[in-house]
């Protein structure tokens, strides 16, 4: 039976961050959440399932990664990207975040540069800084309409001794998926100047009709010595609480330091039912995944329409992958501070500020699509009515 998007499930009191503490996030109940990303839709059936039998046995122990789920990520990835990867190379973590600390800390010295490119995540700036290294920012260019890379910037920089670069493909939150191109760019300016490429693909199973993501490590044999790329079943599955990702390290000397450093932090021990669940997701949850994005397409065309013809003052920067859509807000002409407290005390809806992204996420707000088609129509509505309040 396939999926259905449309039915609104009550995430109250499951400790959800985005239903349970919005109240405290945004300080007003009457608000609606569409911020966190992570999606309001059930995870595949198969997934509950492989969990609630785990569950039966009545031991929690410390526990092993299997090899079953081994060959399910090294299979996934060969049917979703076109990329064989070695089992040597995958070491598991709890998240993201995690393996990207790890890296900053295996991989660099305090007062090392590491370059990031704005806006983006926010964790990738605390990441840098919260360890003591130096932040380098290349900031992307909004060109019409996505965003596109400052080459002549990203290479005067990293020839400056930047020791680390973390790219974000496909990119949060502006939607945009790399083209081949430009990953090859990355990749040789990165071989040429000897700085080790972190690169997230969390998002990398989310992609829309006529875009294709390509693992940077896939596009260039000089990157599989100086590169890890980070993944996860999490954001694709909706399974962020059960804190269980992949890295993907080539080179067996750079391996050994995540590795050690992994243990160093005390970060090694995984949770057994994310090691179930995304275990049955990379095996079982492909139709589902499918039914996922044709209902994500379309919620992203009805966001982007609904803006042209009702509130043309917010212009939508359409993503080509991820379930988050970056609105620019500037011709509202607001400073940055009195427009998050419009969207939350206005318009009543919890977005997240651009300013989080970076200086460069001035004027934007970013609104997470994932949920039921009614939710997403109430969110827009709130938006109209409150720009038609302004203008009167």
């Amino acid at each position: 039976m396939p999926p259905n998007f449309d039915v609104k499930i009550d995430r109250e009191n499951t400790g959800s961050i985005k239903w349970d503490y919005y109240r405290e996030r945004f300080e007003i109940r009457d608000i609606l959440p569409m911020w966190v990303a992570d999606m309001d839709f059930p995870s595949p059936a198969e997934v509950a399932a492989a969990i609630k039998h785990r569950a039966d046995h009545p031991v929690f122990g410390y526990t092993k990664v299997s090899e079953s789920y081994n060959e399910a990520v090294i299979q996934w990835v060969k049917r979703r990207s076109h990329w064989e990867i070695g089992r040597e190379w995958i070491v598991h973590t709890p998240g993201v975040v995690t393996s990207i600390i790890t890296a900053i800390l295996a991989y660099t010295h305090a007062g090392d540069k590491v370059l990031i490119q704005s806006p983006v995540y926010h964790p990738f700036y605390s990441s840098v800084t919260g360890n003591e290294r130096q932040l380098v920012i290349n900031p992307l260019k909004l060109e019409g309409e996505s965003y596109v890379i400052d080459f002549d910037d990203l290479g005067n920089k990293l020839r400056q001794g930047v020791k680390m670069m973390i790219l974000c493909s496909p990119h949060n939150p502006v939607g945009r998926v790399w083209e081949k191109s430009a990953l090859i760019q990355i990749a040789e300016l990165c071989a040429r100047y000897k700085v080790i490429l972190v690169s997230d693909e969390i998002h990398g199973d989310l992609i829309y009709h006529g875009n294709s993501h390509i693992p940077i490590t896939s596009v260039s044999g000089k990157l599989l010595q100086n590169s890890i790329t980070c993944i996860s079943a999490t954001k694709t599955f909706n399974l962020a609480g059960l804190a269980e990702s992949v890295t993907l390290i080539p080179n067996p000397d750079l391996r050994d330091k995540f590795q050690q450093t992994l243990k160093k932090t005390g970060a090694g021990m995984l949770n057994i039912f994310g090691l179930v669940a995304a275990e049955a997701a990379y095996t079982h949850g492909e139709p589902w995944l499918e039914e996922l994005l044709d209902y994500l397409s379309l919620n992203r065309q009805i966001l982007t329409d609904y803006f042209s013809a009702n509130i043309s003052q917010i212009k939508v920067i359409k993503p080509e992958g991820t379930y988050l859509a970056w609105l620019d807000c500037r011709r509202l002409s607001m400073k940055a501070g009195e427009l998050e407290e419009f969207f939350i005390k206005q318009a009543r809806v919890g977005l997240n500020d651009g300013r989080i992204f970076g200086v460069d996420g001035s004027g934007f707000q970013r609104i997470n699509f994932a949920c039921p088609r009614g939710l997403l129509f109430e969110g827009l509505q709130r938006i109209e009515n409150a720009v038609k309040m302004i203008n009167h």
